[in-house]
């Protein structure tokens, strides 16, 4: 959309309908903008990354995120706000209704574009049900990103069974996703059955011992299978984030 924007504004120079002095106006305004004394959005984030700025929603107040996000609105087809509870949610909802909210992952989606096909290839994988929040936040950041996402839930380690019966279905992916808490050694196992890129996502899930995920983290980043690379605690986002850049960057496995 952006994008798009400023094609347009060139068109226009060229074609003598807007002044070089008019469209230096309007470009002071494209790569950022101040919203009141709180925000200041990056309006060429979706240029130079090819998506838009992503609002954090935690610690943020209604008022602020509603803001925000009518002024990313104005200029982008896709907006998402992360980690919004279901109270806030309600009010943004009001000022807001084009979003829809997705309670799991506690995410607010505005796409303007959802009769698009995805690209096949990402697979969301969870330990637990438990995990599932952190999952569905990675899935729902990667559909959003233009991929289908493809998911296996409640497939930990305590019943390997319910994995390996899936195995087929996990080598079709071109990139998986492996959210685990506990004693987080699921992302290993499926690291040793594929040969894509595996990114596994800690979640704060576990008794005392667990550390709020660290535990987790740490068995991840010491995991002895090849081609797993590892994202912060509970980052569903960053995790989906990832997978989408691989998948769009890889041969689609499901033209052979």
């Amino acid at each position: 959309m952006q994008e798009e924007r400023i094609k347009q504004l060139l068109k226009q120079v060229k074609n003598g309908q807007v002044s070089v002095t008019q469209a230096l106006d309007d470009l002071r305004t494209l790569p950022f903008e101040k919203v009141e004394d709180f925000a200041t959005i990056d309006h060429h984030r979706v240029i130079r990354q090819g998506f838009p700025e992503v609002v954090y929603g935690e610690n943020k107040r209604p008022e602020q995120i509603i803001k925000i996000v009518k002024h990313l609105a104005e200029r982008n087809d896709k907006v998402l706000v992360t980690r919004v509870s279901e109270e806030n949610a309600q009010i943004i909802g009001k000022e807001v209704p084009e979003m829809e909210y997705f309670a799991i992952p506690r995410m607010l989606v505005l796409n303007k574009e959802k009769n698009t096909t995805g690209k096949r290839g990402v697979m969301v994988v969870s330990a637990g049900t438990a995990d599932m929040a952190v999952a569905e936040e990675a899935a729902k950041t990667a559909e959003l990103l233009g991929n289908e996402a493809d998911r296996l839930f409640d497939v930990g380690v305590a019943g390997i069974h319910r994995l390996l019966s899936q195995t087929e279905r996990l080598r079709q992916a071109n990139v998986i996703v492996v959210a685990a808490g506990m004693d987080g050694a699921l992302p290993s196992v499926v690291g040793g059955l594929v040969g894509v890129p595996v990114i596994a996502v800690p979640t704060s899930v576990g008794y005392g011992a667990s550390f709020n995920g660290l535990a987790a983290l740490l068995t991840m980043l010491n995991s002895c299978a090849n081609g797993i690379s590892v994202v912060n605690i509970d980052n569903g986002f960053g995790a989906g984030y990832i997978a989408s850049v691989i998948n769009q960057q890889t041969e689609d496995k499901w033209r052979h």
